[in-house]
């Protein structure tokens, strides 16, 4: 049997449209399976699709009349062949080609979907071209040049006027232009750099195998080159940290295969940076030891309260004690936002049963929020390999959130279940929600959405620090959101693989 389904596994693999599964019995329809195809076409990996809806793939075009036949099929349980808008994780537009069929059971009810998906990127652009050309062919050469000149003519200025360094090279990767800023901020001339292969200038130092692997694919699949940094000691400057960012530049004729660089000087911001997160840590350790013994020294007066102690006294004890334990969190919290910026933050990690890790933290904040109802659904009976203090710690932040950010609303619901290979957790809300300018940077660190920051008090390191910890353990954490409808986080851990199967 085993063998038969590897087989099955090997053949889907093998096909060139991608193929996913989506588990109806679970809320939301998540994606339980895809193959190596589904990953070539969208751009995400394996792990970054798993417990996803598809929808996803839509990004914030959402207004598509497609969405709704699919939401409508698949309410209805019926077959669907459309095609719709989708964008890859750079952001890429393709169009896709959709199938979806349903699977049910010996019962007659659907327990699961089959999504196949084709990219007719091409064919669509083939289909558009057509079009244009029932047009007037005189016409369209006239434009065409005069597009041809402007354009040249707009590059080279841009080139020269931005005030950073940018580099135009054609297919082979040699320089065609330089400008202004570039030569002066790497103090050489045009005889040194045009002409020149890129991987070959100055001392070589842009001659980095997993740079030039980036900047080969940027023709062929029009990806990007996104933030990548270069320490290096150049000729002339010293020991520097550069950006790099290059893009394709979507010109026709002659000036097509153009790849434009863009590089920028982060040396100081990255000192500043450095300087900031010293700072951080020491503030933080410095303040952790006298916050101990304050601590302490509250704890003792509570247990030498006399009988006789008036209530106002032993209230206001209490309340030192908990805004203590407040601030103990706070300086925790930066602590291992230090420790995670130097890279010095620990796992610990052991097999332990996420479903009962859950179940306990839940309890806790049960008891420290009776106002509110945390309802627990769904179960994984899985062991995950990780360090359990800090998936704990995940699960706390984000209920805590949850809770924190919905002042309006009385309960939280928790979802547990297994996706794939995966167990995934969802917490969703019933607050103000976050809008899509800052779902980008929701897990960035310090950052914290306009509307939050008004309201509600913090420095906006949970997110960051549980974001980070579930990418340490090798999972994604993410959300989905609408303003004034809540928020649902989930994030995705991998199961042990002897217990997979359990």
């Amino acid at each position: 049997m085993n063998n038969n389904i590897d087989l099955y596994i090997q053949a889907l693999n093998s096909a060139n449209c991608g193929i996913i599964i989506t588990d109806n019995t679970q809320p939301d329809n998540p994606i339980v399976y895809c193959n190596r195809a589904f990953e070539t076409i969208t751009g995400y990996s394996h792990d970054e699709i798993i417990g996803h809806n598809c929808r996803f793939l839509q990004g914030q075009d959402r207004s598509q009349p497609e969405r709704q036949y699919i939401k409508e099929c698949i309410r209805e349980g019926k077959d669907c062949k459309l095609e719709i808008r989708n964008y890859k994780k750079n952001g890429n537009l393709f169009w896709n080609e959709l199938f979806i069929s349903p699977v049910k059971n010996e019962a007659g009810v659907i327990t699961h979907f089959i999504g196949v998906q084709n990219d007719i990127t091409e064919r669509k652009k083939a289909e558009h071209e057509l079009r244009e050309e029932k047009s007037s062919v005189e016409r369209k050469i006239m434009e065409r040049t005069k597009e041809l000149v402007d354009n040249e003519a707009f590059l080279s200025s841009i080139i020269q006027t931005v005030r950073e360094s940018l580099l135009v090279l054609d297919a082979n990767y040699k320089v065609i232009s330089a400008n202004n800023h570039f030569l002066n901020s790497f103090k050489v001339t045009q005889e040194d750099t045009v002409g020149k292969i890129l991987f070959e200038l100055g001392n070589h130092q842009w001659d980095i195998d997993t740079l030039k692997e980036l900047l080969m694919k940027i023709l062929p699949t029009n990806n990007p080159v996104i933030d990548y940094e270069v320490e290096h000691d150049f000729p002339y400057i010293g020991k520097k940290v550069m950006l790099v960012n290059a893009y394709r530049i979507e010109f026709e004729g002659q000036y097509k295969d153009r790849i434009l660089i863009a590089i920028e000087d982060i040396t100081e911001k990255k000192e500043t940076d450095r300087r900031k997160d010293d700072f951080l840590s020491i503030a933080s350790h410095e303040l952790k030891t006298p916050l101990t013994t304050i601590k302490g020294l509250v704890q003792l007066l509570q247990r030498m309260v006399p009988d006789n102690s008036p209530e106002k006294f032993n209230g206001t004890l209490d309340k030192v004690s908990v805004y203590v334990d407040r601030l103990n969190v706070l300086i925790s919290d930066l602590l291992d936002t230090s420790k995670i910026q130097s890279g010095n933050i620990e796992l610990h990690l052991d097999p332990f049963e996420i479903d009962k890790t859950i179940r306990d933290t839940v309890e806790n904040l049960s008891v420290s929020a009776p106002h509110h109802k945390i309802s627990l659904s769904g179960s994984t009976n899985a062991m995950i390999l990780g360090d359990e203090l800090q998936i704990s710690q995940v699960i706390n932040n984000l209920i805590s959130n949850a809770i924190k950010y919905s002042p309006g609303s009385d309960k939280v619901d928790i979802y547990i279940n297994r996706v794939g290979s995966f167990v995934k957790v969802s917490v969703k809300d019933y607050g103000m929600g976050i809008n899509p300018q800052d779902k980008a940077k929701i897990f960035d660190r310090f950052f914290r959405a306009r509307e939050i920051q008004k309201k509600f008090p913090g420095l906006g390191i949970g997110l960051y620090i549980s974001h980070e910890i579930i990418a340490n353990h090798n999972g994604t954490l993410w959300v989905e959101s609408e303003i004034g409808e809540g928020s649902t986080f989930s994030f995705t851990l991998p199961i042990m693989k002897n217990h997979l199967n359990e």
